[in-house]
């Protein structure tokens, strides 16, 4: 026969008896052998000796109640649970309203009770900092500390950095130029007046609900470029470029979908195609150490460093042939020898070998599927598969360019090249393309 301690002596929070369906009042018996559900009785029920189906008077029981002392001997358990429901109820600090709830103690001995045991006791004390030391421990490695970020860049208008950072301004958390920039013009006309008709009127919220949409399509574009680290391209473009050519070109075509998998998300799923990579280039050269009979790795470090002077000395049988190519061809003739130069003394080759005789050129660009192909015409189409421009740059500076000849009333290449940060050469092809056309006049 055990005492336990029931928390709630409310009724309702107890299934009923099971002999006499009464609601259960402490003191209570429950059937250690019965169960689950627990087969509770209460006391008239069991001195009668209740039995039903399994149940039978001789099992062992257990006494259920919560009149027991606990923190103090003057006090029950169920009057402790009584002062913290009081406590909660009409408030720390108002006892006579808990001395009241009570009905069994005063309201000085509510007080003193309170503050004795789970104010001031140690053990709750010691309890709550532990607890807390623990919160602090784990957030020990999630936590991101502080520190006062210095002066924001302030990049002055059209320079370089601007451009690299999309026209942002870090000082004012903004960009120079909005996402559907002008989308307040639909509403700079619009007043709402008594006379409008029902149509009219309609009409009008049927607009503001539009530019509504837009806003949310230009704070949409903000949170990807906030999320995914896009202000400064060019910082965006290096982090790309430590992966290998093969999770490069993943990174490429993931890239449209990384919106909807969110920056931490795509992060992890790059870095784990990578790290997949580095594993299957690691299996295959353990595959190649097995099919030449090596067992350890003393003896791969030996392979490895015979498989390099092996290759070495291969390249050095093709230099006649390499030779014969490029003996008819003076420039790409000396820039192979500095080539071999630079192989003999242990640097890496930095001047390409090309060919006059050879040189083949790039395959034009397929604009299929890229963003401002329906804006060109048959002609720009041609211009931009020839010089390997995508079509959103080429409207770019088509742009430019005219707004810079309408203010100067005409434009010379080297005003185009100051304009466009691009090639040379295709620079003067834009350049003549629309004086040809007729978009643009020479100065």
């Amino acid at each position: 026969m055990e005492h336990l301690a029931s928390f709630s002596n409310d009724p309702f929070d107890k299934p009923p008896c099971r002999g006499c369906s009464s609601y259960l009042m402490e003191p209570y018996i429950k059937c250690a052998e019965c169960g689950p559900p627990p087969f509770l009785l209460c006391l008239q029920c069991f001195t009668r000796g209740f039995e039903y189906k399994k149940h039978q008077s001789d099992h062992t029981y257990e006494i259920m109640t919560s009149d027991f002392p606990v923190l103090d001997p003057s006090w029950t358990a169920q009057e402790e649970m009584a002062l913290l429901e009081a406590v909660m109820d009409c408030g720390f600090g108002n006892w006579q309203d808990v001395a009241n709830q009570m009905c069994t103690k005063a309201k000085e001995e509510c007080e003193k009770h309170y503050m004795k045991h789970f104010i001031n006791n140690p053990l709750f004390a010691s309890t709550l900092l532990n607890l807390k030391q623990a919160e602090e421990a784990q957030n020990t490695d999630t936590a991101i500390p502080f520190h006062p970020a210095d002066d924001p860049p302030r990049p002055t208008f059209d320079s370089l950095l601007s451009r690299d950072m999309a026209g942002y301004m870090p000082a004012r958390a903004d960009f120079i130029e909005e996402f559907d920039n002008y989308a307040e013009w639909d509403l700079r006309d619009i007043d709402f007046v008594e006379d409008d008709s029902d149509i009219l009127h309609a009409l009008k919220i049927a607009v503001v609900d539009i530019y509504h949409s837009r806003l949310k399509e230009r704070q949409r574009r903000k949170k990807i470029i906030r999320d995914h680290g896009l202000i400064n391209l060019r910082k965006f473009q290096i982090l790309e470029r430590r992966y290998p050519k093969e999770v490069q070109d993943l990174y490429e075509i993931m890239r449209r979908f990384a919106r909807i998998l969110g920056p931490v998300e795509h992060d992890k799923f790059i870095e784990s195609h990578a790290l997949e990579f580095e594993l299957r280039r690691e299996i295959k050269r353990l595959q190649e150490y097995r099919m030449a009979g090596i067992t350890n790795f003393c003896s791969a470090r030996t392979y490895d460093h015979l498989k390099k002077t092996r290759e070495e000395a291969r390249l050095k049988r093709t230099m006649l042939s390499e030779v014969l190519q490029y003996i008819q061809d003076s420039s790409a003739c000396q820039q192979w020898l500095s080539r071999q130069a630079d192989i003999d003394s242990g640097l890496s080759p930095t001047i390409p070998v090309a060919s006059n005789s050879g040189r083949r050129s790039a395959p034009p660009l397929n604009l299929t599927g890229l963003p401002g192909t329906e804006k060109l015409n048959e002609k720009e189409k041609e211009l931009c598969q020839m010089v390997r421009l995508v079509p959103g740059a080429y409207l770019e500076y088509k742009a430019a360019l005219m707004n810079e000849c309408n203010k100067q009333g005409g434009l010379r290449l080297a005003q185009a090249r100051a304009l466009i940060k691009i090639d040379v050469n295709k620079t003067r092809k834009i350049y003549d393309f629309l004086i040809r056309e007729g978009y643009i006049t020479k100065a």
